[in-house]
């Protein structure tokens, strides 16, 4: 159970107290304040977490200082859509503007190499207009003999060539509580020249203390890659863990699931589901092609596979694209049998700009002939 507080109650407000004091009839229920950022006003809830069928609806209902009552029937307290009418759906963060309408292209390499193939990304990435960039400084690998990134030591170079070049928001993998503070210690000695979304990787998509860790911090925002393994259900209680934690600005990605279905892709692509995570969440919803399809192959037509699996993310809704590119990718010293070069970042721009225009003419489309069969 949630109860929704007035805009007037505060802390420090009598009304709250009452609350309290009643709710204390109640002994096997844990009582947490949340508060929330909307549009016009902090949003405060009071989240009621244990066996609550006892818990007179109507008698709070009519309680002062409380404005609305919700009996919440999914597991999601935190991230389901039951107050999408006070709190927004979505965050901005560091300028750019993260919900279920938007659309945000993520390239970079997978890891960073070298200072100059990072220089030569961020310029072409202005270039292109885009402000959002995806760079792996901490990378887990299946070998243990594979390049596992540079760590903190590329971080002052990466931080100070995006501020540069104007990106405003890096999607990079933590690892470990250790990553989020050495992030945090560059970022600020550097003067907070860009923004970073730090991304839970799929190899760590259980790793409940991480998950708390990014979610007990609110300076950076978080993006969830779905377990290559796991359900929807198991994956969205992995976002429910951040954000109970007070994170709730969240972008959960699809990334294909573990499947030998999906030969010879990488991975079976989970696109469709992007409908279903806006459904069920207020999440904004990411798609990884590099990572389901996993090579460079053509179709006939000529367009790549990648290209046509993004395709099926943006035609479905999603509002983030993470994706892997690099000047020389035979070079490339993480993935560069998945990533575009320049040439084909720029093709691939202009090809998702085809696809969302396709999808908002479908939304478009049919709202209108819903609208014409209501009127009739």
């Amino acid at each position: 159970m949630i109860l929704i507080l007035k805009p007037e109650v505060d802390k420090e407000s009598p009304e709250l107290k009452w609350i309290y004091e009643f709710l204390e009839n109640f002994p096997g229920i844990n009582v947490r304040l949340m508060e929330l950022q909307g549009e016009t006003r902090t949003v405060r809830e009071i989240h009621l977490i244990g066996p609550t069928h006892n818990v007179p609806e109507e008698v709070l209902a009519k309680m002062p200082g409380i404005e609305r009552v919700v009996r919440v029937s999914t597991k999601y307290r935190q991230i389901g859509r039951h107050d999408v009418s006070f709190v927004p759906v979505g965050f901005t963060y560091n300028g750019i503007k993260f919900d279920q309408e938007s659309l945000h292209i993520f390239a970079g390499p997978c890891a960073v190499d070298t200072p100059e193939y990072v220089e030569e990304t961020f310029k072409v990435l202005k270039e292109l207009g885009i402000a959002t960039s995806r760079m792996g400084a901490y990378k887990p690998r299946t070998s243990p003999y594979d390049f596992q990134g540079h760590g903190a030591k590329c971080l002052p170079w990466v931080f100070e060539l995006a501020g540069k070049y104007g990106i405003k928001v890096i999607a990079m993998e933590v690892l470990k509580e250790r990553h989020i503070e050495e992030i945090h210690k560059v970022l600020e000695d550097a003067g907070k020249p860009t923004g970073v979304m730090l991304q839970i990787g799929t190899r760590n998509a259980q790793n409940f203390e991480l998950l708390k860790e990014v979610g007990n911090q609110k300076e950076f925002p978080v993006l969830y890659k779905r377990g290559m393994g796991l359900t929807i259900e198991e994956s969205l209680n992995a976002c429910e863990y951040i954000a109970s934690e007070g994170n709730r600005n969240i972008v959960f990605c699809l990334r294909g699931v573990k499947s030998q279905l999906g030969s010879p892709h990488r991975n079976l692509a989970d696109f469709v589901h992007v409908p279903v995570i806006h459904r069920l969440t207020r999440l904004p919803v990411c798609v990884d092609p590099s990572h389901a399809v996993g090579s460079k192959e053509k179709a006939p037509n000529g367009l790549f596979d990648i290209f046509n699996a993004a395709a099926q993310g943006v035609i479905a809704g999603a509002n983030m694209i993470l994706l892997e590119c690099h000047p020389e990718p035979k070079r490339a010293l993480c993935d560069g049998h998945q990533s575009l070069t320049p040439f084909e970042l720029e093709l691939f721009v202009k090809d998702m700009a085809i696809v969302r225009k396709a999808f908002e003419e479908r939304v478009n489309a049919f709202s209108q002939e819903m609208v014409k069969e209501m009127v009739s």
